[in-house]
């Protein structure tokens, strides 16, 4: 597996992504900045990494979404190649319209870090095939604006769909129906809040965001 990730200027973890996806899987990975306007050949997987991209002015993603690098990445996203966009990523794949709904301000109105339980809603998606039959997952989230709203007609597309991959046990933020991550219509792209890249390995608490990148490998 081939994969790339993009930097903007404000994102934190990008290298982070860049080692999660090497360990989990052995591929190779290579960073993108945001004003490029190509994306290396072959690639596989695509990762919006979470951080504050240009600072999180106007609103989260809203600059990035606008990036050079962005219309290479929706015209591999309608090619097919995985996308991944994790936390800030998720809030950029919102904003340049490859998944629907926005996220706001948690309903707590306070930054939330910390370990989150989620159920696996749908294990057949192609970024959690390798959860085999495994039902819950470990990961950590960290943001002010992980509170995912769409409205009821949409949540009720995405349900019917098979478009909600990840649910909070416990709710965090706030979000509609307890909406961790989603997959677009043709089931390549993702937005998660919590972090598959800091949950890799045993030592970081949990090693079950390795098993996201594993899955996407084994589609690749």
């Amino acid at each position: 597996m081939k994969a790339a990730v993009v930097v903007f200027p404000g994102s934190n973890c990008d290298r982070d992504c860049k080692v999660a996806v090497e360990r989990s899987t052995g591929a190779t990975c290579e960073l993108v900045w945001h004003a490029e306007t190509d994306l290396p050949a072959g690639l596989d997987l695509i990762i919006l990494p979470g951080g504050f991209a240009h600072g999180d002015y106007l609103r989260c993603g809203a600059m990035a979404a606008l990036s050079p690098i962005m219309a290479a990445v929706k015209g591999a996203a309608d090619r097919g190649v995985a996308v991944l966009g994790i936390c800030n990523g998720f809030q950029v794949l919102c904003e340049a319209g490859l998944l629907p709904g926005a996220l706001l301000r948690n309903a707590g109105l306070k930054y939330v870090c910390k370990p989150v339980a989620l159920t696996i809603v749908n294990p057949q998606s192609r970024f959690t095939r390798a959860y085999a039959n495994q039902d819950e997952a470990i990961m950590t989230i960290g943001n002010g604006e992980g509170n995912y709203f769409a409205p009821d007609p949409v949540l009720d597309r995405l349900e019917g769909e098979g478009q909600v991959v990840f649910r909070y046990k416990s709710n965090p933020n706030g979000s509609a129906r307890d909406i961790a991550g989603i997959v677009n219509g043709q089931g390549n792209v993702m937005g998660l809040m919590p972090h598959p890249d800091r949950a890799f390995e045993p030592e970081l608490g949990s090693a079950d965001g390795a098993l996201l990148f594993r899955s996407i490998a084994l589609a690749a």
